[in-house]
């Protein structure tokens, strides 16, 4: 098992084993704070900003005082949008993966109720709702709060802006009163200090200021991008700028090694760091960045801690942190000594909720940028590969190697030719591996693509053209037709950028819904499915007029 400063805060070893799974190697401060006071049943105010690690704080103790044999409800956390609910619950599965009969889960509007009504009839220890469900399942008697012992209030402040205190109240007066009430909070108000006094018994507070971004000089930016192609976009990205040295970070020990290893047989200079390693093998990578034996240094928070190294020119957030406070740690290695430098931060899935919540922290703007397609890498490297080579004739002895190019010269082969022969052989290994795609009915040089979203999901002309431009950098001279219909569209892409569009694009979002794409299909085979069908369709017809209950009224008729 993974070792950390979570086994000084008197957590049990399925806790901890769950807690290194998930790659945190240290407790956060709210943590360190917030975990022995509520492992104690005392009342907690927690000030602290989203991504600080709270969930955390009260989950870890709130699991470990659970009574796993009791199948009744224990625990209520009430949560102001049904996304945090969501997040929450999901943190909370992952702590509990070592803990037997622990059950827990989310409920929220939006969500069919009779699918909660079932899922809640098989016992759950632990809710975690949003306050108008929560007083639904009360009000239908579908939860019993007699024996919570346990209440959180989670972005409490939030709650209350929404105007949710009269719900919390109406919650609180079905609870006992002899329970434990834990409230997190970026902000104290007035209001809240009231809710305290009247519900909270001597509450414990645990305050936790962030810093501010002082990092004015790094130019900030991310990519939207599906979690197996994030290689794939720092290669292309280290590829294009050439940087002398550049910190990658994630958030596990295991992601850290992964990546090297990867990196490594991709030909780049790389190393990592993480905890794991001796304080020998931890100077030795030390040593070979500073001096410039390795460019790229894959690490986690905790290992880089103390890094003050020159010249780093670029940060990438390969895995968004799990600490607000790491992005500001993260970047403020970059744009050093009055340069400037950049940070990258690769959002998958969800993550882009984190970001949103690393904005407001930092008070600063991350903007979106298009990821660069492979073409524009290709042509870089060319111009790289051509100066490199300008650099040899100008600084190597080639005189072998001008003897053998003037005896073809004398078989009356051109010297342009030789080159250009030479060239082409070399470059060929740089070119984009084309997916053969098969016959999609497009216009010559096209590939025609499939795509589930339509008119009726707000699909237009200029969301299609942006949303490809931003995650695969293709412009609208690579883009051929696009038709679009009610429910779904087709889009014809240039045939060597095809393989790239399909790879970056397939199931990912477009205006915050799932886009599936696919290759089309031939015309004339969707044209003898839809003949098929219209056939079937007669003969059913047919059948229904020859039997004696024909009844030309009959609701399935004319289905």
């Amino acid at each position: 098992m993974e070792q950390s400063d979570f086994k000084d805060l008197n957590i049990s070893p399925e806790i901890q084993k769950a807690v290194a799974d998930m790659g945190f190697e240290e407790a956060t401060p709210i943590q360190k704070l917030s975990i022995p006071k509520i492992l104690a049943h005392k009342d907690v105010i927690g000030q602290a900003q989203t991504g600080t690690g709270k969930t955390a704080a009260f989950g870890i103790p709130l699991l470990q005082n659970i009574n796993s044999k009791n199948k009744n409800l224990q625990a209520i956390i009430l949560c102001p949008t049904r996304e945090l609910a969501i997040q929450v619950a999901e943190e909370l599965r992952k702590l509990s993966a070592y803990l037997h009969n622990i059950n827990v889960i989310p409920i929220y509007g939006g969500q069919p109720i009779e699918r909660q009504i079932k899922a809640l009839t098989k016992g759950v220890q632990i809710i975690i709702g949003t306050p108008g469900r929560v007083m639904d399942h009360i009000d239908r008697k579908t939860i019993d709060l007699s024996q919570v012992s346990t209440v959180i209030l989670d972005e409490a402040d939030e709650m209350l802006d929404m105007g949710f205190r009269e719900d919390i109240e109406y919650i609180l007066e079905d609870i006992p009163y002899e329970r434990q009430f834990l409230l997190f909070s970026a902000t104290l108000p007035k209001e809240i200090m009231q809710l305290t006094r009247r519900y909270q018994n001597n509450p414990e507070v645990v305050k936790i200021t962030h810093h501010e971004l002082t990092t004015p000089d790094v130019e900030q930016k991310y990519f939207e991008v599906k979690e197996d192609m994030k290689l794939e976009l720092l290669s292309r990205i280290l590829d294009l700028n050439h940087f002398e040295l550049s910190l990658v970070f994630c958030n596990t020990k295991r992601k850290v090694d992964k990546l090297v290893s990867h990196l490594q047989i991709r030909g780049y200079l790389a190393d990592g760091l993480h905890g794991d390693l001796t304080q020998n093998q931890r100077d030795r990578v030390m040593h070979k960045f500073k001096n410039g034996n390795i460019d790229i240094l894959v690490a986690t928070d905790v290992a880089a801690r103390g890094i003050d190294v020159s010249g780093v020119e670029a940060v990438f957030n390969y895995d968004i942190p799990n600490d607000n406070e790491y992005y500001v740690h993260r970047i403020g290695r970059t744009g050093r000594a009055g340069k400037t430098g950049k940070a990258y931060s690769f959002v998958s899935g969800r993550e882009i909720y984190q970001l949103r919540d690393i904005q407001r922290y930092a008070k600063t703007k991350i903007e979106q940028a298009p990821i660069p397609s492979l073409s524009t890498v290709n042509e870089v490297k060319k111009d790289n590969f051509i100066d490199q080579l300008k650099n040899k004739i100008e600084t190597e002895d080639i005189s072998k190697e001008i003897y053998v190019i003037e005896k073809l010269v004398e078989e009356n082969y051109t010297s342009i030719d030789i080159a250009a022969t030479l060239l082409k052989e070399i470059m060929r290994e740089n070119k984009p591996n084309e997916e053969e795609f098969g016959n999609t009915e497009a216009h010559d040089g096209f590939v025609r693509f499939f795509m589930s979203l339509g008119r009726k999901q707000g699909i237009n002309i200029t969301v299609i053209l942006n949303s490809i431009y931003e995650k695969t950098g293709l412009n609208g001279r690579q883009v051929g037709n696009i038709d679009i219909f009610d429910n779904f569209s087709f889009v014809e892409i240039a045939k060597e950028h095809a393989s790239d569009f399909y790879r970056f694009m397939a199931d990912t979002y477009i205006e915050n819904k799932r886009l599936h794409l696919e290759p089309a299909r031939p015309r004339d085979k969707e044209n003898k499915n839809n003949k098929k069908r219209i056939k079937n369709k007669k003969r059913f017809k047919k059948n229904n007029r020859a039997s004696k209950n024909f009844n030309p009224h009959r609701k399935d008729y004319n289905k």
